[in-house]
């Protein structure tokens, strides 16, 4: 892991979800790169290129943004303790989902890490939320750190899984993660949908995988059925004080993704514990 992004609006949710990432550029020794997206003019209407007062008003805006992450930056070495991260701030314009996929692309990203307040009601049904947004399009890893999260540790670590085979991507994330954070990793099988029926085929599957991907300090626990996924891997996450939630993510879009939806989405908008979402292959 050499490059971390962190998207920022100077939230108090936003600046501690950057603590969130300066801890783990400490122990991995990435660079951090606190980004700030002006996403007012995605919204505002093109005026002719003569417009003086609009050019104006975004190098002010520009100006004051490249302040503020500056400041940012001063806060985050001094509180973070960690003087040897390297910081580096950026301004873009535009959507935020945007700017953040082609900072990744062109910048070789390896990690998003971002702030989330969830979405819910008829917001989270029609627009849902930024981290969903960039869950969705994003081509790395994306860790949504809720603004309940005080502090940030990784010893255990809940991992729903299908143990279908685009699955792997996970299991090998997890295990390149423990490289630089010896966690132990709680295997979760939920409504058994390889229909492997007995608990010895579900747990030879999973050692399997495991095995192959080269993960470590694991256990596999099976779960009955149930109709709310997610409030049963919050429970079990609860029931095991994981620190972390780490699911895959098919990044479904368009009609598929209104059609069936994303539980690491909904996941990560409502948990109350940071959830990482790793893309599968398509």
């Amino acid at each position: 892991m050499k490059k971390i992004l962190v998207p920022t609006d100077f939230s108090a949710n936003a600046k501690h979800a950057a603590q969130v990432a300066a801890s783990i550029a400490g122990v991995t020794g990435a660079s951090v790169t606190l980004l700030h997206v002006n996403t007012a003019i995605a919204y505002t209407p093109p005026l002719p290129d003569y417009s003086v007062p609009q050019a104006f008003d975004l190098e002010v805006y520009r100006e004051n943004a490249a302040e503020a992450l500056y400041a940012l930056k001063a806060e985050l070495a001094e509180t973070s303790g960690l003087e040897d991260v390297s910081l580096q701030s950026a301004v873009e314009e535009g959507f935020l989902h945007s700017a953040i996929r082609r900072m990744v692309e062109e910048e070789g990203v390896d990690l998003v890490v971002m702030g989330t307040k969830g979405a819910t009601g008829a917001v989270e049904f029609f627009l849902g939320s930024n981290t969903e947004k960039v869950i969705r399009t994003a081509p790395c890893p994306v860790m949504a750190v809720p603004q309940s999260t005080r502090s940030f540790q990784l010893s255990n670590v809940v991992f729903p899984t299908t143990l279908r085979p685009e699955q792997v991507e996970v299991f090998q994330g997890l295990a390149a993660w423990q490289e630089y954070f010896p966690f132990a990793v709680e295997v979760l099988y939920l409504n058994d949908p390889l229909g492997l029926g007995k608990n010895k085929a579900i747990e030879e599957k999973a050692r399997e995988m495991a095995q192959a991907a080269g993960l470590k300090n694991y256990s596999v626990l099976i779960g009955g059925n149930t109709f709310n996924e997610e409030l049963a891997i919050l429970e079990v996450a609860h029931e095991r004080q994981a620190d972390l939630i780490a699911m895959g993510t098919h990044q479904r879009q368009g009609l598929s993704h209104l059609l069936f939806g994303s539980l690491t989405e909904d996941m990560a908008n409502h948990s109350d514990i940071p959830v990482l979402s790793i893309p599968l292959k398509k």
